[in-house]
């Protein structure tokens, strides 16, 4: 059992024929994640990385994380971007929706932090922390980056503060760069455990690093499972494997075609709350890999049904600039069933003793023919079930199919060079050393 790709609702827009003329396209760019021929291929060590990931790497993980659940009630993840976003898509898909609230917790609560730069955010966590155990996993390939910067400075203070500086040298763990940066020089100094990042592998495909590891294990969550499951779609999307059964880049087409023929948004749905975090996961993947050169599909998402009550209209009658990618879940972890009630007030008597989930399916199927009968064209990606293994699946699905994709569009999926653009800017509005002439050319424009 694996992911099932279904592309028969495309709206009468791309047809199977215009899928198969790209087929040799679709499969050179694929071959080129293994042989490097194209540009970005400094950063290709995500294509082989689950299937690399040796015994002694996982119980170094796994060890680390016990030891953070033994000392700490809480653990911060200190990150920003892909140095968060895949481990919290994974952790909630894969915990209790109300697991945070449990007073018999066999985890620590996982907090996040790093990930904007609110005072207020980071007053009610430091408020939050004062009468907890806690720990800290600190993500950064240089340590400087503002926001996880500025979130670990006001962390580490209080940590030491509450327990003593040789007890929070315990508690905290650096992932960071394997010789060089401000955090490998601290972690040295320090005496912190530490974990690489790979220097061939950017954030946004790190998760199945210690980037994402950690965080996951300490959660309690199995990575084994997680790292099985991608192993199982690397090994079926190498370039031996003819394109008709590489999902993978068959999703890569039939995204550059719907995009050749103007539809710019892909809207990713779930009807799972669980997976909100795994769409902003998805988000910056494709985002920040094909954005770039006045080129790319821009991608969203929405948590369905909840957002039928908001985006809905605008789905199924606004400009018809959208096509979805519905992930759908075939069998829920939990059964509930509706009960009978003499009165009927609210007439859903017709409803009881059917499980919760035959309505919330019924529900995905009725919008996605409503939507293709508006004119969005519908991709389906089902999983089996919400679990570590189908999620690692997901994870190198969309991780290949987005190194294809962007090939496809001709644009290099592993660099982000747009980034930097507003540090400049804020750097020079906050005087920083260097910024000088930055700072007098913004102060004129205010």
């Amino acid at each position: 059992m694996s992911i099932q790709l279904t592309i028969k609702h495309l709206a009468g827009i791309v047809s199977e024929e215009d899928i198969l003329r790209q087929s040799a396209q679709a499969s050179e760019c694929n071959q080129a994640l293994y042989n490097g021929s194209r540009e970005g291929n400094d950063f290709i060590g995500w294509v082989g990385l689950p299937s690399s990931i040796t015994e002694e790497q996982l119980r170094d993980i796994e060890d680390t994380a016990v030891e953070l659940r033994t000392r700490c009630q809480a653990v911060v993840v200190v990150g920003i971007g892909g140095s968060y976003l895949g481990a919290r898509a994974v952790i909630d898909a894969l915990s209790s929706s109300l697991d945070w609230l449990s007073a018999k917790r066999e985890h620590p609560v996982i907090l996040y932090a790093g990930n904007n730069i609110s005072e207020d955010y980071l007053s009610e966590l430091t408020e939050y922390l004062k009468d907890k155990e806690f720990g800290i996993i600190n993500i950064s390939k240089s340590g400087t980056t503002t926001e996880p910067a500025i979130a670990f400075r006001l962390l580490k203070a209080q940590l030491e503060k509450q327990v003593g500086r040789e007890e929070a040298k315990n508690r905290i763990v650096a992932i960071t760069d394997v010789a060089k940066g401000a955090l490998r020089s601290l972690a040295v100094t320090e005496g912190y455990k530490t974990f690489v990042i790979p220097d061939d592998v950017g954030g946004r495909y790190s998760v199945l690093t210690p980037v994402g590891l950690l965080p996951i294990a300490v959660a309690g969550i199995n990575i084994r499972e997680l790292v099985k499951g991608a192993v199982e779609i690397e090994q079926a999307t190498q370039p031996s494997v003819s394109f008709e059964y590489n999902l993978p880049a068959i999703y890569a087409v039939i995204r550059n075609e719907l995009y050749k023929r103007g539809k710019k948004i892909e809207i990713l749905v779930n009807y799972h709350p669980k997976l909100h975090f795994f769409a902003e996961w998805w988000k910056q993947l494709f985002g920040e890999s094909e954005g770039k050169d006045q080129l790319g599909i821009f991608p969203a998402a929405v948590d369905f049904t909840s957002d039928l009550h908001s985006m809905g209209q605008w789905i199924q009658q606004g400009e018809r600039t959208i096509f979805e990618t519905v992930i759908s879940i075939r069998e829920p972890n939990r059964s509930v069933r509706i009960p009978h009630d003499d009165v009927n007030l609210d007439g859903l008597n017709f409803l009881a003793g059917k499980r919760v989930d035959e309505v919330n399916k019924m529900a995905e199927l009725g919008t996605r023919i409503a939507h293709v009968d508006g004119g969005v064209p519908n991709v389906l990606l089902e999983i089996p079930e919400l679990s570590a293994k189908y999620i690692g699946q997901l994870i190198y699905f969309f991780e290949k199919a987005c190194g294809i994709s962007g090939y496809l569009l001709g644009v290099n999926p592993f660099n982000q060079p747009g980034v930097e653009a507003y540090k400049k800017n804020m750097f020079a509005l906050l005087d920083k050393p260097g910024y000088e002439a930055e700072s007098r050319v913004i102060k004129e424009r205010i």
